[in-house]
């Protein structure tokens, strides 16, 4: 129970930042919310029941980006269009989780671009994280630049700085104790000093918002248009899956007779249909959470740890106007190290294999510099293959790795 606890500290910024990402896509914060919470509670839950493992399972950090920025604003989706691209990947998946197909998809990919992949995504929510806090504004002479140094900027500059001090202390809830302290530092906004209110108190509980459960389009997402970026979600969820499987199986020793991470099949199908049932509700792709660490440090190691994340979900169901207070400011924060955590695969990457480094880092810098993260992953899977192709080193090059170029060129056609 203190590990399931300890496990819901560590993850439980995503009840506010989800819904502040997915509120820029045009779902309403408080539908977001309740989507997020419900999710959550439901996935969290089969983890533990079914699946038996401790971890944490909710909207992956990644997938909300991949859905507002690259699908929503970035192709100029309608939402319900995008849930419906959520869907169809968590069917996707689905399939592979239920026949166990793993293991071909993990040799075809090489492990470069997985971690590239990763890197790209952190860097890109950190970039977000700036945006939103007005850090990185648009320049026309150099594309982008510090924005001005104003209440706001100090503000979240004091916000950013204590939520890494309180993660350099490995304070359990680090990340939620920064969003709560940079709130309270921008409470006297507007009020004693700057021009605007960013803190308005609207209400402690209501009742919660479903206006976005079941809005999700299945068949307008099927268009053949929309397909790589139904296939760019699967392979984002599926690869966040299993790597978080494989480290929390090592650092915790979740492993069964034969070394293998412990109920992998049966957690990866909670994964898959966590992903189906959160379009449904209203909100991005659900994936199994790093942040389950934290528990397993406490010593949980069976399914109760996930039972009692599920369950210290659902009070917040019932919160949305109280987290509301929190502004943009706030979440940058958190998003910033969020961004920070994902770049630790970068080491990984054997750079001194430039047919290995040259692809990877392309997929890691063209995320943040494109402002998508399909973009990124095309780029990275196309030059994987052509510079095998081009320096004789075809058998290096799998047939699923053959798909993904295809798949990336169409992309690039179709969404230019």
């Amino acid at each position: 129970m203190l590990a399931g606890v300890a496990t819901f500290l560590a993850g439980m910024y995503i009840i506010v930042v989800n819904p502040a990402i997915l509120s820029d896509a045009g779902i309403p914060f408080s539908a977001a919310l309740s989507a997020t919470v419900m999710i959550s509670f439901l996935s969290s839950l089969a983890m533990g029941l079914y699946a038996r493992n401790p971890i944490l399972v909710a909207p992956g950090m990644g997938m909300n980006a991949l859905f507002t920025y690259t699908l929503v604003q970035g192709a100029g989706l309608p939402w319900q269009t995008a849930l419906g691209c959520v869907f169809w990947s968590g069917v996707m998946f689905a399939v592979l989780a239920m026949f166990n197909v793993r293991k071909a998809i993990i040799e075809a990919i090489p492990d470069s671009l997985r971690f590239a992949i990763t890197c790209g995504i952190g860097l890109f929510i950190t970039f977000i994280g700036f945006k939103n806090a007005g850090f990185v504004v648009a320049n026309p002479a150099t594309l982008v630049s510090l924005g001005s140094l104003d209440p706001s900027l100090v503000t979240f500059f004091l916000g950013m700085m204590a939520t890494a001090i309180f993660t350099i202390l490995r304070w359990n809830g680090a990340l939620i104790l920064g969003i709560a302290f940079t709130t309270l530092l921008a409470l006297p906004m507007g009020r004693l000093w700057g021009d605007e209110v960013l803190v308005q108190w609207s209400g402690l509980a209501a009742w919660p918002d479903f206006s976005a459960v079941m809005q999700v389009d299945l068949w307008g997402a099927l268009k053949v248009a929309y397909l790589p970026f139904i296939f760019v979600m699967l392979f984002t969820n599926f690869f966040d899956a299993l790597s978080c499987f494989l480290a929390l199986s090592e650092s915790a020793d979740l492993k069964d007779k034969d070394g293998n991470p412990r109920n992998l099949k049966r957690s990866m199908t909670v994964d898959a249909f966590a992903s189906m049932i959160a379009a449904p509700l209203g909100t991005s792709a659900a994936q199994t959470f790093i942040e389950s660490g934290a528990g397993v440090s406490q010593g949980g190691r069976t399914g109760l740890v996930a039972v009692v994340i599920a369950l210290l979900f659902l009070p917040f169901l019932f919160l949305s106007p109280l987290l509301s207070l929190v502004p943009a400011i706030a979440t940058a924060p958190a998003l910033i190290l969020v961004g920070l955590f994902m770049m630790s695969p970068i080491s990984q990457i054997d750079w001194n294999r430039f047919d290995q480094a040259f692809p990877a880092f392309l997929a890691i810098i063209l995320m943040p510099l494109t402002y998508s993260i399909t973009l990124g992953i095309a780029f990275g899977f196309l030059s994987f293959v052509l510079v095998k192709l081009c320096t004789g080193r075809l058998v290096e090059i799998k047939p699923a790795m053959w798909v993904t170029a295809l798949l990336s060129v169409v992309m690039l056609v179709t969404t230019q």
